[in-house]
């Protein structure tokens, strides 16, 4: 396996063009520059003050691209230890003192967080229920006005979301959803 197979690329703000390493892990896919180049425009290119969440981090590249466009806070939740430990080493070669990397189950995370975000990232693995499990516990988290980001191969049902916007890349389905009225 090349070296660069294992690396991502932060696309813009103050981390532009840093690669990131993160270890071979079953599951882990990160999300593909396109992608992320699509999830910041329809975001606004700049993340001044927001707090957000990367509950299924991976290799980071959602949360990290987040930090990196002005972010106040990033949380980065990952399960499984030698990919935390690249996250971690990732955040200190940057300096990038906005992340908080917590090794947790994300099913975990979300029974105990207290904390409500402006924006919450869901890329788990593609072949895991795991989106549909979380997706409605996930609502609480957010504060007022907040989106939440989903990535999938196939997205489970958007019950109680509003869709701000969708695309397809390849395998990848994205989705951007606000609350929708109760």
């Amino acid at each position: 396996m090349s070296a660069t197979r294992n690396q991502v690329r932060i696309i813009a703000g103050r981390y532009r063009r840093r690669l990131l390493s993160f270890p071979d892990q079953p599951g882990l896919r990160p999300t593909p520059d396109r992608v992320r180049e699509t999830l910041f425009n329809w975001l606004g290119q700049s993340l001044y003050g927001w707090s957000c969440l990367d509950l299924f981090a991976g290799s980071g590249a959602l949360g990290f691209e987040a930090a990196s466009r002005e972010a106040r806070r990033v949380v980065l939740v990952e399960k499984s230890r030698p990919v935390v430990a690249a996250l971690r080493a990732n955040q200190r070669l940057l300096g990038a003192s906005e992340i908080e990397v917590v090794e947790a189950d994300a099913q975990t995370y979300i029974r105990y967080c207290r904390e409500r975000f402006d924006l919450i990232l869901l890329d788990p693995p593609f072949d895991s229920e795991l989106l549909a499990e979380v997706l409605p516990r996930v609502r609480a988290m957010l504060a007022d006005g907040g989106r939440l980001y989903c990535e999938a191969r196939r997205l489970p049902p958007l019950e109680g979301w509003d869709v701000v916007r969708e695309a397809r890349a390849g395998q990848v389905h994205c989705v951007l959803l606000r609350p929708g009225v109760e």
